[in-house]
C-alpha cells in the first residue's frame, strides 16, 4: 500500500515541490521519499525515474540535499525521488540498517509503480559517497519482494565519489558496532554478472573514498561482462573539491569539473533512454 502525506504538491503535480511518500514504517518512525513528478504525470504514461541517495558518511545528511539534482532531472522528464534512510548513530543504527532501507525502497517503488507513474524497468539510482555505497549494495546484495520480479536492483547506477570497497575503512568498521564484518558489506569484492549498467565519476585525488575503490569496482564489472564507465578527473578530490583544499569536510566542488562530469552522466542516461 502506498502512503502519501500532505505536501502542497499533492494536489498540484505540476509544482516543482515534491510529493512526500512514506515508503517504510519502523515502529513509531517512518522513512520518506520526496517525489518530483514531471508535468506529464497527469496522463497515463509511465516514466523513467531516478532515485537519489545523499552522502554524509552514513551518519549525516537528509533527502533535501538531493533536491537540486531531483529538480534537474524532473525537468528532463524523469520522476525524481530523493530518499531518506536511517543514519548511523554509533549506538544502535549501523550502515547495515541503511542498506536494508535502500533495498526496501527499490522494492517499494516497484510494488507501487502504478501510483508513482514509473516504469519498473527504468529505475536509475544516483548516489554520492556513502549514498553511492548504499545503491551499489542494493544491486550487489539484492533482496526480492513478493515474487522474483520484484527486486532491489536498480536498472542503472550513477556513482559519484563512491565508497565501493570498505574492507579497510576504519570509520565504516566502527559504525558497524561489531554487528558484522566489513567484507560482507563491501560491493567491489562481490561483483558478479548481470549487474546494471554503471557510470562512476571520481576525482583522482580523493582522500575520503580513494580512487582505487572505484577502479576495483570498475575492473570487476568488466571482468564479469558488465557495462561500466569510469571517468577520473584530475586536480580534484572528494566530490570534486580542488586538490589544494581539504576534501574531508564540507564539499567545495570545482564548477568546471562538475559540469564535465554530469555531462557524462546525462549522456549515459540518454544512451539508456532515460532522457529522451
Amino acid at each position: 500500500m502506498i502512503l502519501c502525506v500532505g505536501l502542497k504538491a499533492q494536489d498540484n503535480t505540476n509544482s516543482i515541490e515534491p510529493v512526500e511518500f512514506i515508503y517504510k514504517i519502523i515502529g513509531a518512525d517512518s522513512l520518506k521519499a520526496y517525489v518530483f513528478f514531471p508535468a506529464e504525470k497527469l496522463n497515463d504514461e509511465k516514466h523513467a525515474s531516478i532515485a537519489i541517495f545523499h552522502g554524509g558518511g552514513w551518519v549525516m545528511g537528509e533527502p533535501s540535499w538531493g533536491f537540486r539534482h531531483a529538480k534537474k532531472y524532473v525537468n528532463m522528464g524523469l520522476v525524481s525521488m530523493a530518499v531518506q534512510y536511517r543514519l548511523s548513530d554509533e549506538k544502535n543504527i549501523t550502515p547495515i540498517e541503511a542498506i536494508e532501507d535502500t533495498r526496501d525502497f527499490f522494492i517499494w517503488t516497484r510494488e507501487n509503480a502504478k501510483d508513482l507513474k514509473i516504469n519498473n524497468n527504468e529505475i536509475a539510482a544516483f548516489g554520492w559517497s556513502a549514498g553511492a555505497h548504499l545503491i551499489a549494495s542494493a544491486a550487489v546484495f539484492p533482496r526480492y519482494g513478493s515474487d522474483s520480479t520484484i527486486t532491489s536492483i536498480p536498472n542503472a547506477l550513477i556513482l559519484q565519489s563512491p565508497a565501493l570497497s570498505v574492507v579497510n575503512d576504519g570509520w565504516f568498521e566502527k559504525l558497524l558496532l561489531n554487528k558484522g564484518n566489513p567484507i560482507d558489506y563491501s560491493p567491489a569484492e562481490h561483483i558478479q554478472g548481470e549487474m546494471p549498467p554503471t557510470i562512476i565519476i571520481v576525482g583522482r585525488d580523493d582522500t575520503v573514498t580513494p580512487l582505487g575503490e572505484s577502479e576495483l569496482f570498475h575492473e570487476k564489472m568488466l571482468k564479469y561482462g558488465n557495462e561500466s564507465y569510469l571517468h577520473i578527473y584530475d586536480g580534484v578530490g572528494h566530490l570534486f573539491t580542488p586538490s589544494d583544499q581539504p576534501d574531508n569536510g564540507w564539499p567545495n566542488p570545482d564548477k568546471e569539473v562538475s559540469e564535465k562530469a554530469f555531462y557524462k552522466v546525462d549522456l549515459f542516461l540518454k544512451n539508456h533512454n532515460y532522457i529522451k
